[in-house]
């Protein structure tokens, strides 16, 4: 890859305080992923997380846990 491909993906990355969707409830594959990340970390699943929130937790699980590096 090279720098201007990189520099095009770090701008497609959009903060999830910025989604037009993120009030939504998560979807099945966050809810699934999120539920296994927490189990890995020993951690709870917060109820009623928006699409947002549950996207943040997953960033917090991955570094927990060392997924997704």
């Amino acid at each position: 890859m090279t720098d201007r491909d990189s520099s095009n993906a770090n701008r497609a990355i959009k903060d999830p305080d910025d989604w037009v969707t993120g009030d939504e409830p998560p979807t099945a594959a966050q809810e699934s992923y999120l539920h296994t990340l927490a189990r890995e970390a020993g951690a709870d699943v917060p109820a009623d997380l928006t699409k947002a929130e549950a996207a943040k937790r997953i960033d917090e699980l991955q570094a927990e846990t060392g997924r997704g590096q």
